[in-house]
């Protein structure tokens, strides 16, 4: 890959309603080269123990704009369980009457230029989350 004529991408998750990386969270890449032009889907990858994906696949030369997708719904999922497990108590959601995520999924699009590195880290919690361009 060169720097000069792509653009490259990572992103990293902390759940902000624990205060820890979330771990386990399927990320997948799309790309496209214009503003018109159809999104290719790119592959993707799983959040490490540190929140990251180390192994996003590479920018086609050409991509002006990238979509990444957070499957979060099925970590909230196995959190919850975790939590039930662990306080038998506890509401999982407290006054809510879903399951999981209200957001299951989160997309993020953003606009790239070449030859820069973008860092999309995504601040997530069961109601809602924040993302913005990192370092």
């Amino acid at each position: 890959m060169s720097t000069e004529t792509t653009a490259s991408v990572s992103t990293h998750i902390l759940d902000t309603s624990v205060g820890r990386p979330a771990e386990g969270v399927a990320v997948s890449l799309a790309a496209r080269t214009g503003r018109d032009a159809n999104w290719q889907a790119l592959g993707g990858s799983a959040t490490d123990a540190d929140g990251r994906c180390k192994d996003l696949p590479a920018l086609p030369e050409g991509t002006t704009h990238v979509r990444l997708d957070f499957a979060v719904e099925a970590y909230f999922l196995k959190f919850e369980k975790k939590q039930a497990d662990a306080q038998q108590d506890a509401p999982a959601n407290r006054d809510s009457g879903s399951v999981g995520a209200f957001f299951p999924e989160v997309a993020i699009t953003f606009a790239v230029v070449p030859g820069e590195h973008f860092h999309v880290p995504l601040l997530l919690n069961p109601f809602g989350y924040s993302v913005y361009r990192g370092s």
